[in-house]
Order: structure tokens, then sequence, then C-alpha cells
């Protein structure tokens, strides 16, 4: 008799029972002990990542040849063997290792926490764990356990310790799918006598190891959900063990059930994610795993304003490196870390504890705020005078946040926007950040107004969305509302109209053929004009069509609406925008 547990030693009806009580503990937490567990994550808004593991050893080369990919990947884009990847242990032994080190790169970073993998889907561990032998201890020359080192460096410098932990195992005999038919048809290791229910109870021991054995963990960062159902991967019971085990840790939406924290991955949402708790997490080069030959290196520049721009749409940004098989940060990243750290120390202000940006979209920049200030991210320098739109709340001074002399600016009021005076030259080229002290709460008048020939252009990204599917969406062939699959919901945008009177709608959108019929109605002011979507050709292929003429009889602040009528396919269309004209 096998002495590991049945498949259905676990009844259907305790595992029901389990994932009631996984839901109802959450149901319990109410939004002031929510928000207590996730401050430090949303106070934080940087943190490093760390891709490491077997893979550093080979580089993104097996047998001497190229393999395709990011370096992580290699056990699955060379159809390696899992035998043959294992001889891979013998060979690791990273004497350069140094955890003190790693946490003081991205302590000085500016960094507030540390994910690292502590299995990645190669399924070699980097503790000791009981549960297996393919760990660090047991099958390498090295013998130290490196997540207890850098969890316990991670404390002494004052960081919370992470882990990433992979669902997907192509190691473990008990993992499942695999063989033909499956993602891996080149492991030919029999499957008969393999139980994923059993490989479940395996992952539950190894996460109550890493959330027993290193003092205080702050986030489980799962990976590798997507080859099974929540329900196969009784996410709700692991989830209920782990919270038990560890009641203010943080988890992440990849066991395929939402839980804290949306993870997007090497992009930044258009809009944020709204709702959500959100982290970007994004390399430095072109992969996770270090890769010798992986040189493509974002620039400092770059990195600087992505965190500018994350954070001003309320996200965190979790930035990775990959360490050499001898235990280095690349010189590269280490760079990099150091030039964002030294603009952080003058401008951190403006990054940590921060929330979202009042403003939809700002031409030059970006907008960080905190109560009582604005902190505006210059990036494109304007000659003497920033427009700052909108702002109706009255400025009590404004400054440079890099002047620790906070040599006042000059503020002046106008009817569309609110101009402060700068130095002729950037102070900083990358990201100089003026803050406005500000007077009560902050009030955008984010309306549009009419161009100079009379007509509004109103586009997607400045659309409100209402509802619970349709939103935003940019990249190749985007910049539009998509994932417009209910019929109550809808957009609006307000606009400011100085010179009323009859304007043609013309509406721009796509639709593929299995969802076109939708019809709809543009709507300002208790007058309207229909629509009925048509096939465009796919999701991709914008085309306008005139609607008619509605008539805007009277100035002043209006709203226009476009909402669906009728859904008879699965979805309405792809909008990329409304244009008003004036109609002769």
């Amino acid at each position: 008799m096998n002495a590991h547990r049945s498949p259905w030693r676990l009844s259907i009806l305790a595992v029901a029972l389990l994932a009631v009580t996984a839901l109802a503990v959450q149901a319990q937490e109410t939004t002031e002990r929510r928000d207590a567990r996730m401050k430090w994550w949303r106070e934080a808004r940087f943190g490093m990542f760390i891709h490491w593991g077997l893979y550093a050893i080979p580089a993104g080369e097996w047998n001497g040849q190229k393999v395709g990919g990011a370096g992580e990947w290699i056990m699955y884009s060379g159809q390696i063997q899992p035998d043959e990847y294992e001889k891979l242990a013998p060979q690791f032994n990273p004497v350069k290792f140094n955890a003190r080190q790693w946490v003081r790169i991205a302590k000085a970073a500016g960094m507030k926490y540390i994910v690292i993998t502590s299995k990645h889907h190669d399924g070699f561990c980097l503790w000791d764990s009981a549960e297996t032998d393919y760990d660090v201890i047991d099958a390498t020359p090295f013998g130290r356990d490196i997540l207890k080192e850098l969890a316990d460096e991670c404390h002494r410098q004052g960081l919370k310790m992470c882990f990433y932990h992979s669902i997907l195992d192509w190691h473990h005999p008990d993992y499942l799918p695999r063989g033909e038919g499956s993602p891996r048809p080149w492991d030919k290791r029999p499957t008969e006598g393999a139980d994923l229910n059993r490989y479940i109870d395996h992952m539950k021991a190894q996460l109550r190891e890493l959330l027993t054995k290193y003092g205080e963990i702050g986030v489980i960062w799962f990976d590798g959900g997507w080859e099974h159902s929540p329900e196969e991967l009784r996410s709700e019971e692991v989830v209920s063990m782990m919270r038990e085990a560890h009641p203010s840790l943080i988890i992440n939406n990849r066991i395929q059930i939402p839980q804290d924290f949306d993870t997007p991955e090497q992009q930044i949402p258009a809009t944020g994610i709204p709702g959500r708790d959100w982290e970007t997490c994004m390399t430095m080069n072109d992969t996770w795993g270090y890769r010798k030959d992986d040189r493509n290196w974002k620039s400092t520049e770059d990195l600087i304003r992505k965190l500018a721009d994350i954070a001003s749409k309320g996200g965190n940004f979790l930035l990775n490196v990959g360490p050499t098989s001898e235990g280095l940060i690349p010189a590269a990243s280490v760079e990099r870390l150091a030039q964002m750290g030294a603009w952080l120390q003058k401008n951190g202000e403006s990054v940590y504890d921060t929330t979202a940006s009042p403003f939809k979209a700002l031409p030059w920049g970006r907008c960080t705020q905190r109560p009582g200030k604005l902190y505006l991210h210059v990036f494109e320098w304007p000659n003497g005078l920033l427009q700052v739109p909108g702002l109706k709340t009255p400025v009590k001074k404004a400054y440079l946040l890099a002047d620790r002399k906070r040599t006042p600016l000059a503020v002046t009021p106008y009817p569309d926007f609110v101009g402060i005076t700068l130095p002729v030259q950037a102070p900083d080229p990358v990201d100089t950040v003026v803050v406005l002290e500000v007077d009560g709460e902050v009030v955008i008048d984010t309306s549009i107004r009419q161009q100079a020939d009379g007509s509004f252009e109103l586009k997607a990204a400045d659309a409100v969305v209402h509802g619970d599917a349709a939103r935003y969406e940019s990249g190749p062939e985007r910049d539009n509302i998509g994932f417009w699959t209910k019929a109550e919901d809808f957009v609006t945008w307000d606009i400011t109209v100085d010179r009323p009177g009859r304007f043609e709608v013309e509406v721009t959108y796509a639709c593929e053929p299995a969802a076109a019929g939708a019809e709809y109605i543009v709507e300002v002011g208790g007058k309207s004009v229909s629509g009925k979507v048509a096939d465009t050709g796919g999701w991709g292929a914008f085309k306008g069509e005139k609607l008619g003429v509605i008539e805007i009889a009277d100035g002043g602040l209006r709203t226009v609406t476009v909402r669906p009528t009728a859904m008879p396919g699965f979805a309405v269309m792809n909008l990329r925008g409304v244009v008003l004209r004036p109609a002769p």
C-alpha cells in the first residue's frame, strides 16, 4: 500500500467545507483590517524580484547551443528531460553569494521588499525542504540555506522578505499533465500512478515550511497556476491554510483565485486597475533568469519614469534581477539600481506612501499625491511655464522637491489651468518633481474642451467606464474600450460647451463577425442618436461611422454617454472614440 495519501482520502464534502470556510474567513475581514494588512505594501511602492536557480548555470545554452526564450525556462524551451536537468544540481556552487550585499543593493536602490524564487517551474528548491532532496542543501555542493540567509539579512536591514513559489513543477513525479497531448509532450516519464492531489499536499507542506521557518514573511507570490482550475489546485484550501499559518500574509492572484493584488507582467496598465491593488513585475533586460547573451538593458531614465508612471496609477513596481551561477547580481543591474536609489534619495517622498493621480492625463509627465500635496513628475520640461490643466483647488505653495530650501515658484491661475513658473533648464532631465501644496480637497475639472473648429474629440483613454467588464486597453491595434461583454456597462465623457449648436456624431469602433449586431445610443443632454455595430473584420480593424446630428442647445458642462440598448452577441464593440463636429 502506498504510504502517501489517496487522492480520494479527502472527501468531496471535506473539500467543499474547506472552501466554504476559506470564503467565510475572507468575508469576515473588514475593510479596516484589510487596509491594516496591506498598509506596508501600499506604502512600499518599489521592490526587488530575484529569479535564481539551476538555470543560471547554462545561462541560455545547452550542449553548446543557444536555447531561445527566458533563461529560467531553458528546461522547457530546450525540451530537457528531468534526469538530464538534474545533473545541474551538483554544479551549483555560488560561492560569491552574499546575502548582506544583495540586501544592501536593494536597500540602496530604495526598494522596500524582496521577492525571491523559492522554487521556479524546474522544481529546484533554494531552501532546506523536508519534502524533497532536490534542494540546495541535499543536492548541491553549496549546502547553505539561501532563503534563510536572505531572510535573516532582510529582517536585519529592515526590508520585507517575500517568496515567489511556482505551482507548476516540471520535475516532481506527481505533477500533471505531461507527455503526449500536454504542453510537454517530450517528457516521457510514465503518468500511471502520478497523483496531482498528492502533489498539492506536497505543495502545501512546502508552503507551510516557507511560512513557519523564516520569520515574518510579507508576500507569497504564486506563479504557474494556469494549467489547472482552482478546484484542481484546491486553491481555497491552500489559501486557508496559509492565512491560518500567517494571518498578516499578502497573496497575489496567480493561484486562480483573486486574493490581494493583481500582477500585470512586463507592462503597465494604461489606467491602472481601478478597484484592485496591483503590482507590475518587469525585467531590466529581456529575461528573468540569467542569460549571458542578454545585454538589452533598459536605461535608468526609462526605469525611473516607469516607477513614477506606476506610482501615478496606484501600483507597485517589482523590478527583477537575475544573478549569475556564482551568486552575483549583474553589474548592469547594480549600476541602474544605484542610480534609481540616488533619484529616490531626493524624490522618494513623491513615490512612497502616495496614491494615484487625480488627473486623467498630463501632457508633460505624471502626478502622485498625498493629503495636501500634489507631486508633479515632469518628464518633458516646458519653456518657462508648466501648465497644470483643470486644477481648481487653490495652490498655497510650489517648489522643487529636490530643493532643500524649498524656494517658492511663482503660481498663476488661468481659466483652464494653473501655471507654474519654472527654471529655464530642468534640474533633473529624467524626472524633476514639482510639489504643489494645496488647500483642501483636490478638485480637477477633467471635462473636454471644444477645439478651435468647435468640435469635441472624445478618446477612449479619456472615458469614464461604468460597469464590471468593459475597460480601457492599450497595445498593438488597441487604444480602445474593450472587453465590453455586459450590455449594462456604458462609458461617459464630460465636456464643456462654449459654443452650443448642432453636432454631427461619428463613432470609431471595431468588431469581429461573431459579435456584430449590438445596438447603442450616443446621448447628450437628453438628445440621442442611435447606431448598430457592424462587422469591421476583426477587433483591431477600426472604422468610423456617422450616426447623424444631435443638438446641444445650451452651454456649460454636459455629459456624453455611449450606452448599449441591445447585445445579441457576446460583446458590444471595441470603442476607440467619438467625435462631435459642428453640423452645417
